[in-house]
């Protein structure tokens, strides 16, 4: 078991009185999952995502990750476990615009502290990008560097990769495409996966669908794909 949680809770203190992002939830994922979680928007879901990335940290509740307690309420143990443990694929992809596609993924290998050019390549070989290598972000199609982003995301080897709406801005062929890919990528590297998304067509790319309301859990459901 890659993460388990127990009675997670994050509340938030607003004008109009405490708000429960997150209220009570209880999950557990093995390791090579891909779990998508959907839910409409306030149901918690990114809250979720945030807190198992350390990005957050939880009001109450416990979170294990690989069997050790995930730390919370400071900031440089917390920054530590993302460097060494988490990928993120973000909406807006987050390229630097001014290096090349190449150079985005050797620079994320660098402030991990695994430079490996070699590697880079590899993985946009693997991502069908090879041959754009020395092209800048700014001369490829949005599919394209969203690819570059997985690539990217999977440069330091992360046990657990997480992307929130990392389809939102393309079309539904390169959404498709872009999650064949990413599909492959985690079955190649074996790496767990959690993805927020509000695109119902996307759950076949998912081996268990997780739905969330009103900061609950109210189904968790293990699926059969094709991918």
């Amino acid at each position: 078991m890659i993460i388990d949680i127990s009675s997670l809770e994050r509340h938030y203190e607003t004008p109009a009185g405490v708000v429960k992002a997150l209220d009570g939830v209880n999950l557990q994922i093995e390791q090579g999952e891909r779990v998508i979680l959907l839910g409409p928007s306030g149901s918690g879901k990114t809250t979720l995502l945030n807190c198992l990335s350390a990005l957050d940290s939880p009001t109450k509740g416990n979170y294990r990750f690989k069997g050790k307690q995930v730390p919370r309420s400071d900031s440089e143990k917390m920054t530590s476990f993302r460097r060494e443990n988490i990928g993120y694929v973000f909406q807006f992809f987050n390229l630097l615009q001014d290096l090349t596609i190449l150079e985005n993924i050797v620079l994320i290998q660098e402030l991990s502290g695994k430079k490996d050019p070699q590697r880079a390549q590899e993985l946009l070989a693997l991502v069908g990008l090879y041959e754009e290598r020395n092209r800048f972000p700014g001369e490829i199609s949005g599919g394209q560097q969203q690819r570059v982003a997985i690539a990217r995301s999977l440069a330091k080897r992360p046990a657990l990769l997480l992307g929130d709406e990392l389809t939102g801005n393309l079309d539904t062929l390169t959404s498709s495409k872009v999650m064949e890919i990413l599909v492959q990528a985690c079955d190649q590297e074996n790496i767990t996966a959690v993805f927020v998304t509000h695109d119902e067509s996307l759950v076949k790319y998912a081996t268990r669908i997780i739905r969330i309301d009103s900061g609950k859990i109210i189904s968790n459901e293990i699926v059969k794909t094709s991918g």
